[in-house]
């Protein structure tokens, strides 16, 4: 990657101001010019969205500066460094570019795959790992690493930016996604919609849709199973294959279908409803929230050091500066993601972290998806 020849102060200063301006375009390219399914998991960092992004909600156009702790007010970033990241290159490339950019003496290699595939190429590698850094699109991967022994404990002034339910002393949320259940407005209000979960299949009226094969989608049974048990999840499952749920083959195209009134509502990740009426503004699509439950999950993207980092401190700090308030700003304009810290606030017309009825949950646990999937399947579901 190239770099700069000015690392002082004030030239990190000026080169923020020119990448907070620039984030919400970088962002928009890149999530327009994908048209897979994300990372290896099925998860949602690359669904496409049509053409360029536009302004949503409380828009990115004429944002003031964010609040939090900027790059310029952060440790120096010096020395060799290798990250693993399980997020895609066209969601965060631009990102982790511009802090490479920014220091002349940092000597910064990423590797990019599937977060699933980088836990297990790490453990494979062993303690020959050059892995200093695992950026993973969930927090299951996060929590498989540091299950396995292959991390080590991060600063207290890092992970405590964040809530504690996004974060342990191994790993910490970056950005975050809420699932939602977003629904058409030409044929339903937000009242009309259950607030539980778990009675979507037998009360609501509508048209129902789905994406059971998607990553996040078996994340979420995954929470379902975890909350209400084995049974009513299997009860659960049937029934939406006898009502004759829909099937799509991701959450960006189950959003589509609601907003061209094929279907009435979906169970979904916000931010999938956020790139649909970035396409069309006038779109008849809106999302609601239950509570407490299995549809409420909000799981994250984090990072990890790595039990291999040649140099713990400087592994700590990239971390550390993906909290910074240019990083969750870019989150949230480029990925319409949920910023963690609470100084930067979500594209869009959503409720803050603080307002969701987050269930209580350990995010690692999502990780067990193979008795997600059993289940998934002997109660009928085609994944």
């Amino acid at each position: 990657m190239t770099t700069h020849d000015s690392t002082s102060r004030d030239g990190r200063d000026v080169r923020r101001r020119k990448f907070l301006a620039a984030a919400g375009a970088v962002g928009a390219a890149g999530i327009a010019g994908c048209n897979g399914t994300g990372d290896e998991d099925g998860e949602d960092d690359g669904d496409g969205a049509g053409d360029a992004v536009g302004q949503i909600g409380s828009g990115r156009a004429g944002r003031d500066a964010p609040g939090g702790t900027s790059m310029s007010e952060m440790p120096a970033l010096e020395g060799e460094l290798t990250v693993y990241s399980g997020r895609g290159e066209f969601l965060v490339g631009e990102l982790v570019g511009y802090i490479d950019d920014l220091y002349d003496d940092l000597d910064l290699t990423v590797r990019y795959g599937g977060s699933t595939d980088l836990v297990n190429q790490i453990a494979n590698e062993g303690e020959g790992s050059p892995a200093d850094v695992f950026y993973s699109v969930n927090a299951g991967s996060l929590g498989a690493l540091a299950d396995a022994g292959r991390t080590q404990a991060l600063p207290d002034d890092v992970t405590e930016k964040v809530r504690e339910e996004f974060r342990t002393e191994q790993w910490v949320g970056t950005s975050g996604r809420a699932r939602t259940i977003p629904y058409n407005t030409d044929e339903y209000s937000e009242s009309d919609l259950p607030d539980d979960i778990m009675a979507f299949p037998e009360e609501f009226d509508g048209d129902l849709g789905w994406a059971p094969s998607y990553g996040s989608a078996q994340a979420f049974i995954t929470a379902m199973r975890i909350l209400e048990g084995e049974e009513a999840t299997r009860e659960w499952l049937e029934a939406m294959v006898e009502r004759g749920a829909a099937t799509y083959p991701d959450e960006f195209r189950t959003c589509q279908e609601i907003a061209d009134g094929e279907i009435d509502a979906a169970f979904t990740n916000h931010y999938y409803i956020q790139r649909v009426l970035d396409g069309n503004p006038e779109a008849p699509i809106a999302t609601t929230f239950t509570e407490g439950d299995a549809g409420a999950v909000f799981n994250v993207a984090g990072a990890a050091v790595v039990d291999t980092a040649s140099d713990a401190d400087l592994a700590s700090n990239f971390v550390r500066h993906l909290l910074s308030a240019e990083a969750q700003d870019y989150f949230a304009r480029s990925t319409f993601e949920y910023p963690l810290i609470p100084e930067v606030e979500p594209i869009g017309d959503l409720p803050s972290i603080d307002e969701l009825d987050v269930p209580d949950l350990d995010l690692s646990q999502l990780s067990n998806l193979e008795p997600t999937i059993d289940l998934m399947r002997d109660a009928g579901v085609q994944i």
